[in-house]
């Protein structure tokens, strides 16, 4: 009996732990699923970004396949795989602490969309600003993996197998030192600042709109949406997903633009002289029709649409799943009545 009552006392300790630390606990679990999903997708969106020639999505990953085999949509996982887990959990953190602190002090509080969706934003603009800081040297690694052969084929070197992580990393701080690994930060800062502003309040302001009460409670379902309420979460992280990246897409074409020509070592090109080129060419003297020049800005935008229904949509659903078993879980605190 002593040996299971002390048993259950760890248990329930150990699920009042999981309760302190629900958002980190279920973001981590969530995120590391969607990652692993999408992170082919993204793979080849970067690619799309930075091509000089128009190319299908299929000719593209067939490109990959023949040429760098499976392991090619799947080169400097590892990365994001730890980074995005961890900056997602401290995303969330930030994100449902600042929504708890306006809670607290009755700001914005009235049952409305309104109110649901600019704390959505706020808290958002807030996570995505702060989480910049420690993930764009993460993400301009990320995109030197997935730009390998690019960036050596810019130099004139051609590789016969892709450096390693650490290997790249070295190389960028032999190159430009510590600062080097914040190249083309202030556009990483805005852009993440703006996308998940926009993300989140896109988010609390769909699960309002679908039966999400101020409590956090799931209520009933509006008539004119025919699905399970455990679709709720899927189906509103892959309208804030793709939606909130179709609009700052642009942003982030220019920014892995940037890198990847600062990564090259060629001659630096302003964000907006970089936006210019991209809508209209090269030459100023014959500038291309500005329907051309959008639908190259907007290149790869498909294969990012699938990856963000996707990795959202299984980020949201997991993140509630857990979240929702975590509540369910006996605490000391139930025990004692």
């Amino acid at each position: 009996m002593d040996g299971k009552r002390t048993s259950d006392v760890y248990s329930t300790a150990f699920n009042d732990f999981l309760g302190r630390n629900k958002a980190v606990v279920s973001a981590l679990s969530a995120s590391g699923i969607s990652t692993f999903a999408g992170y082919p997708l993204d793979s080849l969106k970067s690619r799309l970004q930075t091509t000089k020639t128009p190319i299908t999505i299929p000719r593209l990953a067939m490109t990959v396949y023949k040429e760098e085999g499976v392991a090619g949509f799947y080169r400097g996982l590892w990365i994001p795989l730890l980074t995005i887990s961890f900056v997602r959990a401290a995303s969330f953190t930030i994100y449902t602490s600042t929504k708890e602190y306006f809670q607290k002090r009755q700001w914005l509080t009235r049952d409305s969309i309104i109110d649901v969706s600019v704390i959505g934003g706020i808290s958002g603009a807030l996570s995505g600003a702060l989480i910049s800081v420690g993930s764009a040297p993460f993400e301009l690694v990320k995109v030197r993996r997935q730009l390998e052969f690019s960036i050596a084929s810019s130099k004139g070197i051609h590789l016969a197998k892709a450096p390693g992580t650490l290997e790249a990393v070295r190389d960028i701080f032999r190159t430009s030192g510590l600062g080097g690994l914040y190249t083309g930060f202030r556009l990483h800062l805005t852009r993440d600042t703006t996308g998940t502003m926009l993300y989140f309040l896109e988010y609390d302001g769909m699960r309002y709109l679908l039966g999400r009460q101020r409590s956090g409670e799931q209520g009933p379902i509006p008539s004119w949406l025919p699905i399970h309420a455990s679709f709720v979460p899927f189906v509103c992280g892959s309208f804030a997903g793709v939606t909130s990246w179709a609009l700052i897409y642009p942003l982030d074409v220019v920014k892995t633009k940037v890198q990847q020509r600062a990564l090259a070592g060629e001659k630096y090109r302003g964000p907006f002289e970089t936006f210019y080129r991209l809508i209209r060419g090269p030459d100023p003297n014959n500038p291309k029709p500005l329907l051309a020049g959008v639908t190259r800005i907007y290149r790869g935008l498909g294969v990012s649409a699938i990856r963000s229904i996707t990795t959202h949509g299984l980020l949201w659903t997991f993140f509630d799943t857990v979240a929702n078993y975590i509540d369910n879980l006996p605490r000391a605190k139930d025990e004692d009545h």
